[in-house]
């Protein structure tokens, strides 16, 4: 009979994985600038206030961000995966009549989270209920002071510029100075 390892050395297997592709890629580039000529990267003048995403069981927004992505929940369930989910919230509403605070969720499982990381998923509420405005995004997220059609700029993965067009974020890819 084959030896099957408990499934909490499993786990710890995928974590350690996961985190040597994370380190490892880091490590990577830290020696490659090290040793080569730094490019100056055009200046940022925006201010950005990161969103911070957590676990927050029992919590409003766990509950929320779970009804968001029952389909997804119910997926990994039928593979017995118990996903870690993280929220957190913003104001992006660039007027002072709207008060209502975006919600970022990130799911995290081994189906979900491939090479790239875990990508989070962005949530607003308007008076026909919540609506999917940025969907599938790799690494950290700020808000930008700079807006576009009443909505605050988006900054991914330290780089990467995101706006709104009237109706959810469009990625710039350098296309707005």
């Amino acid at each position: 009979m084959p030896f099957a390892p408990p499934k909490w050395v499993t786990l710890c297997l995928y974590i350690g994985a996961a985190s040597l592709i994370t380190f490892g890629s880091h490590d990577a580039s830290a020696r490659h600038r090290r040793h080569h000529h730094a490019v100056p990267q055009k200046k940022n003048t925006s201010t950005a206030r990161p969103v911070i995403l957590t676990t927050q069981p029992d919590s409003a927004l766990d509950a929320t961000a779970r009804k968001l992505n029952k389909d997804t929940l119910k997926d990994a369930a039928r593979y017995h995966e118990r996903p870690i989910i993280l929220v957190g919230s913003a104001p992006l509403s660039a007027t002072t009549k709207d008060t209502n605070a975006a919600l970022f969720v990130q799911i995290q499982s081994a189906r979900l989270c491939g090479a790239g990381g875990c990508t989070t998923s962005v949530y607003y509420h308007d008076k026909t209920g919540w609506k999917l405005i940025l969907d599938a995004v790799s690494g950290s997220i700020a808000v930008l002071s700079t807006h576009h059609a009443g909505m605050y700029d988006l900054l991914v993965d330290g780089n990467d510029r995101w706006v709104w067009n009237g109706s959810s974020y469009q990625d710039t890819s350098g296309t707005i100075p």
